[in-house]
């Protein structure tokens, strides 16, 4: 059964950092881009980074750029983002999502491109 598990939300205060991490069962991530989006209420849910499949490739999201880093663990079939400098902003439902083929070097950032999706994890900045 394929599976993704999201794990690292919660509460935290403006300027702290979290850890995010996806952690698939049932099949490999090697080959495939990884992405993470993230969804406010009352809000389309957006990209925020992504890795391609070997690790060597990434893209952000302006509003996060500088901020979070997206990484990945092959061997332990796992991808991560760190959020640091947290806002308000931020606060939202992080979802990863695996890319619809095998592809090599480079990943992207679109919502249609992905298609399989883990449960999601709250993120709230708050004071």
């Amino acid at each position: 059964q394929l599976q993704f598990v999201e794990s690292g939300g919660g509460l935290v205060q403006p300027g702290g950092s979290l850890r995010l991490s996806c952690a698939a069962s049932g099949f490999t991530l090697d080959y495939r881009p990884i992405a993470w989006f993230r969804q406010a209420p009352g809000k389309e849910r957006e990209g925020v980074a992504c890795i391609s499949s070997s690790g060597g490739g990434t893209n952000y999201a302006d509003a996060v750029k500088g901020r979070f880093t997206v990484s990945r663990d092959n061997a332990k079939n796992t991808v991560y983002l760190q959020m640091n400098s947290l806002k308000p902003d931020d606060t939202a439902v992080y979802y990863c999502a695996r890319y619809r083929t095998r592809l090599v070097g480079i990943c992207v950032l679109s919502r249609a491109s992905y298609d399989y999706w883990g449960q999601g994890t709250p993120v709230t900045v708050s004071s």
